[in-house]
């Protein structure tokens, strides 16, 4: 062989050995290390490299089961489910769910899950992720609402206004058309709160950005840009906020610059405001995405959870008919004496414990508290997740302990108002409060900061039903089984609910 030929081939080696050394061989070790830290983790399902795949199949189709099977194996500790493309590790126990609530967003981070569950940078927006000033600005308006008096009422008579004509209907749908009217009556004001393209765009966007984000996990990082541009709806949806939303907020910017202040006369007091409130300095770069795609993530939040509660609230009333008129009993009572205030919303006590009731009975999804390892973390009983592994508490777990819950697959409407009623607990066991064992709004710092605003907005919703119909099932059906696909629960999409108007009442 000649020389230079020798020559080259050496270099060739050695440049394989180079890349071995530095690049190969690291990735490796550390894929191991990590691999040992997640098999000393016990597994509900198969751990096999080719075996696992089943067991994710099965985990999509069958995760209630999965999740009662670990958090009843594993009582107070960690087990993994395999998932398509990753393991995911999900905890119960107080002392685990405190370790998560107190950890350090640079260990745990509830931002990054999201990210990479929900692919939030191509699906709700990267400026949302990078600086989150919209969390502050849904927190205070909230509470705001939650307080308000004028507010509660005008919510009220909303509401009257969207449920007017309400006949046989498919209730999720429906649902969702109320929803968005009422909630973007706040966000974007009249008249745009009442347009049929706009209350379609934001039910649709909730869809969209839940397929987009499956289509996405598919495929590589490089890659998403394009796959997000041509096989998502996600881009389409952004076009069509633009137009409803860059004319409001190009006029609420020019009266900025008229009067010389962001303080001007007849100021809407909506979310639209309230985000260019906060968008100040750097902020205002590229100021009609960063505020769009907020206003649409907040819609995403408000429509999607607030619509699964009300339908799940409505299925149980019609499924039990024999609780309207005790609800319908305090509510007139309570109203009668206080009119729609915040006093009459805390003096609700059994419609509170009925919506918390319903929510710990058929939730929204089988996991809660979501987080992403970012750096390998320790939990106090030793347990360790390693970084880029998801972690979750086991929610639908603890939401049916009997342990933490006497009888906890029946639906016990005033099982919170119950215990309420003894001696120093008046002021606990509510919906929007901090409670260990009930974990549909999270915990910790990301606790969700829209709670005071959706619990209201239940409340007036099922008290404008109650009070102004009768409803039931066509047949007298009993609750209609949910959707479920993998951890997240959906109301049965396909259920109707029958409507009667009832004579009017003071209420």
């Amino acid at each position: 062989m000649p020389t230079h030929s020798l020559s080259a081939l050496s270099q060739a080696l050695a440049l394989g050995a180079i890349f071995l050394t530095t690049l190969l061989i690291p990735k490796i070790l550390q894929w191991r290390t990590r691999m040992m830290k997640l098999n000393a983790i016990p597994t509900v399902g198969s751990p096999g490299f080719f075996t696992s795949y089943i067991s994710a199949r099965a985990f999509k189709t069958d995760a209630r089961k999965i999740i009662l099977e670990g958090y009843h194996k594993y009582p107070g500790q960690a087990f993994k489910v395999p998932l398509p493309d990753r393991w995911e590790i999900i905890v119960s126990g107080k002392e685990m769910m405190e370790d998560i609530k107190k950890a350090n967003p640079l260990d745990l981070s509830f931002i990054e899950a999201i990210t990479e569950t929900m692919q939030s940078d191509h699906t709700l927006g990267k400026p949302a992720r990078v600086d989150t000033y919209q969390i502050d600005v849904v927190r205070t308006p909230s509470r705001e609402i939650w307080e308000s008096n004028s507010k509660i009422c005008e919510m009220k008579s909303k509401m009257r206004l969207q449920m007017k004509f309400l006949p046989k209907v498919p209730m999720l749908y429906t649902v969702m058309k109320i929803v968005s009217r009422t909630s973007n009556r706040y966000f974007v004001g009249l008249p745009l709160c009442r347009d049929p393209d706009y209350i379609r765009l934001n039910i649709e966007f909730t869809i969209d950005a839940f397929n987009g984000a499956k289509t996405l996990q598919h495929y590589p990082n490089i890659l998403k840009p394009i796959v997000r541009q041509f096989l998502t709806d996600v881009p389409t949806c952004l076009k069509r906020a633009t137009k409803h939303l860059e004319p409001l907020i190009r006029e609420r910017l020019r009266k900025e610059e008229e009067y010389g202040s962001s303080d001007w006369p007849d100021k809407p007091n909506d979310l639209i405001s309230w985000l260019l409130d906060e968008a100040q300095g750097e902020r205002r770069k590229d100021i009609i995405y960063n505020i769009v795609s907020r206003v649409l993530l907040i819609n995403f939040a408000a429509i999607h959870t607030t619509s699964m509660t009300f339908t799940n609230a409505i299925f149980c009333l019609a499924a039990n008919p024999h609780l309207a008129q005790p609800l319908r009993e305090e509510i007139e009572l309570v109203v009668s004496e206080f009119g729609w205030t915040k006093a009459a919303m805390g003096k609700m006590w059994k419609l509170d414990s009925f919506l918390k009731e319903t929510q710990r009975l058929t939730g929204i999804g089988g996991l809660t508290m979501t987080r992403l390892a970012l750096r390998d973390f320790t939990f106090s009983n030793g347990t360790v997740v390693p970084a880029g592994t998801i972690v979750s508490v086991a929610s639908y777990g603890m939401h049916h302990d009997n342990v933490l819950y006497e009888e906890p697959d029946t639906l016990n409407a005033f099982r919170f108002s119950e215990l309420r009623e003894k001696e120093g607990e008046s002021l606990k066991h509510q919906m929007v409060g901090i409670d260990s064992s009930f974990v549909l709004f999270g915990g910790g710092r990301h606790m969700c900061p829209g709670r005071f605003f959706a619990v209201n907005e239940l409340k007036a919703l099922i008290g404008e039903v109650l009070v102004t119909y009768d409803i039931k099932f066509e047949n007298d059906g009993g609750f209609p089984a949910p959707d479920w696909n993998g951890a997240s629960a959906s109301p049965n999409r396909l259920a109707q609910v029958m409507f009667r108007k009832r004579i009017p009442s003071s209420a």
